[in-house]
């Protein structure tokens, strides 16, 4: 089975990190219901513009690497030492300071080959991944908000420091092209994942994409948006679930979801409290009005706590592997 997954940030490599406990090894002669996953094709946003990322994409004319290198470290074969060395910041030397191991070595990558997508191929080989990675586009795109008040904002940091809601979400240029293996990896995929992520600077700007989109609406696999567990200060203040398709389904005129996966856990009242300060809550699963989007959904206690809020990516995984690839093959 065929799974590709869109996205960026830290949501997405959480997401590869558990799906990576079902890809088949090499050994293996066939699928097993506990490894069913050929081939993980993961599609990321490059839209950020800052940290490293964003100093390398402005002194180098490069695309961002920082998203495509925690996708790489969470499919790794050994995130013990080559991902740890991939994470590695640098906290001493006037021009390393702040940049990331991993981003240096890409950026050096793409001018030795003289293309960012060879180099992130490269890359993965390096790191043993068991899977592929694509960026979105080549184009060198940034992201343009439009804001309730009719502002419009330039570039995803600037975006995501905005306190006002998101009115519209666009690329820079309108011509952009998709890098054709991320086509043809959903095209040949036997499910589709969406998030999780930052809604309007992680999920919705890779389906922004024409060409993207138009794949995701024709493709008969099965197509899962998994929710955030929490809202985003400005981004997403006070959204509910429903909102969160809504705001994709305004961006993206055709269908590109089947299935929502969302959380059911309850949060602990001293997270809950301490998230709470800096304008997060949890999202509300509304869930009549979900039913009115004209998805099915599928609910899990998928919550992680240390100290702060992820999703749990073993049971994230396992739940996806049951829900949408056994069902299908060992029906």
């Amino acid at each position: 089975m065929r799974v590709v997954a869109l996205g960026g940030g830290t949501g997405l490599s959480a997401l590869l990190r558990g799906l990576k406990g079902h890809v088949m090894r090499q050994r293996d002669q066939c699928a097993s219901p506990d490894r069913p996953i050929a081939d993980i094709a993961a599609i990321v946003t490059v839209t950020d513009d800052g940290g490293s990322s964003g100093r390398l994409r402005r002194e180098n004319r490069m695309l961002p690497p920082g998203d495509i290198r925690n996708c790489m470290v969470a499919l790794s074969k050994d995130e013990a030492l080559m991902g740890r060395l991939f994470q590695y910041r640098f906290h001493l030397g006037r021009g390393l300071r702040g940049h990331n191991f991993g981003n240096l070595f890409l950026a050096a990558l793409t001018h030795v080959t003289g293309d960012f997508a060879e180099a992130v191929r490269v890359s993965g080989k390096v790191l043993a991944i068991r899977g592929r990675i694509f960026p979105s586009t080549l184009s060198n795109v940034h992201l343009v908000a439009t804001l309730a008040n009719g502002k419009r904002v330039h570039g995803e940091t600037n975006i995501s420091k905005s306190q006002l809601p998101i009115r519209r979400i666009e690329l820079s240029s309108r011509r952009v092209r998709p890098l054709p293996e991320a086509v043809e990896a959903i095209k040949e995929a036997d499910l589709i994942l969406m998030g999780p992520g930052s809604l309007y600077t992680s999920v919705i700007p890779n389906l922004l994409i024409p060409e993207i989109a138009r794949a995701v609406s024709r493709s008969k696999a099965p197509r899962v948006y998994i929710a955030n567990l929490m809202t985003q200060p400005g981004e997403t203040t006070n959204y509910t679930l429903s909102e969160h398709l809504r705001a994709i389904h305004k961006h993206i005129s055709t269908p590109v979801i089947d299935w929502v996966v969302a959380n059911r856990q309850a949060v602990s009242p001293e997270v809950a409290r301490r998230y709470r300060a800096k304008g997060a809550e949890p999202v509300v699963v509304d869930a009549p009005n979900v039913a009115k989007s004209k998805v099915k959904f599928v609910l899990d206690n998928l919550l992680e706590e240390h100290g702060v809020i992820r999703h749990n990516s073993p049971r994230l995984a396992r739940l996806l592997v049951d829900e949408f690839l056994l069902r299908t093959k060992w029906r």
